[in-house]
């Protein structure tokens, strides 16, 4: 039976720097390993008609150079291709571009590791204000979809009930959850604690509605 507490705490998160031509760029990074063939996780993850099974709606031309839009979110270019291992694409959004980069390594014959990059330009006024978690918590649920779709025995937190799951109190525990450990990989990157606990605070408000402390 699906656990989202579980699958929450599954997920490895990392927060670090880049930099590019245009300047230092902030990085979060989320990783997990599936009990998929790396074939499969693939098709997941780049196949049109299996994206909307665990993310969102989507449009465009899912190939290198081609455009994409996500229904309701993020639209962009995809960079880079590499089947079945990975691929890089633009995400943009709200009149900002960021950048997503992802990874996929066997682990064995059965078992595949996903990695994803969110690199993006961050002022430090709203870098204060939310952190990482901003991003993160969002990927942490989208890894939570595919953690269903990939699950295959109908459990879990399906596209079409995710608007009634994130307003249960399951939905609101496993993104209080997840904004914490956001907290917890800033804290490790070098954020001042008690900024980076400020930080998780509004970004919980934010996803779940409730007032910041």
């Amino acid at each position: 039976m699906f656990d989202a507490t579980e699958q929450i705490n599954a997920v490895q998160r990392q927060v670090g720097n880049r930099t590019l031509e245009a300047g230092e760029a902030r990085v979060a990074t989320v990783s997990q390993t599936y009990q998929a063939t790396l074939d499969d996780l693939w098709d997941a993850c780049t196949n049109a008609e299996r994206i909307p099974r665990w993310f969102l709606p989507i449009s465009g031309d899912l190939r290198l150079h081609g455009t994409y839009q996500l229904e309701g979110n993020a639209g962009g270019t995809v960079q880079s291709c590499d089947p079945p291992h990975g691929f890089t694409a633009t995400w943009e959004f709200g009149g900002e571009v960021s950048w997503i980069e992802v990874r996929l390594t066997p682990v064995d014959e059965e078992r595949t590791r996903f990695e994803l990059d969110h690199i993006a330009h961050v002022d430090q006024d709203r870098w204060a204000q939310f952190g990482p978690g901003a991003v993160g918590v969002g990927w942490d649920l989208g890894l939570l979809g595919l953690a269903t779709h990939l699950s295959g025995d109908g459990s879990g937190v399906r596209p079409e009930d995710s608007a009634e799951w994130v307003a249960s109190d399951e939905g609101r525990r496993a993104m209080e959850l997840s904004s914490r450990l956001w907290d917890e990989a800033s804290i490790a990157a070098g954020t001042d604690p008690d900024e980076a606990r400020a930080a998780a605070e509004r970004t919980t408000a934010f996803y779940t509605g409730a007032p910041a402390a």
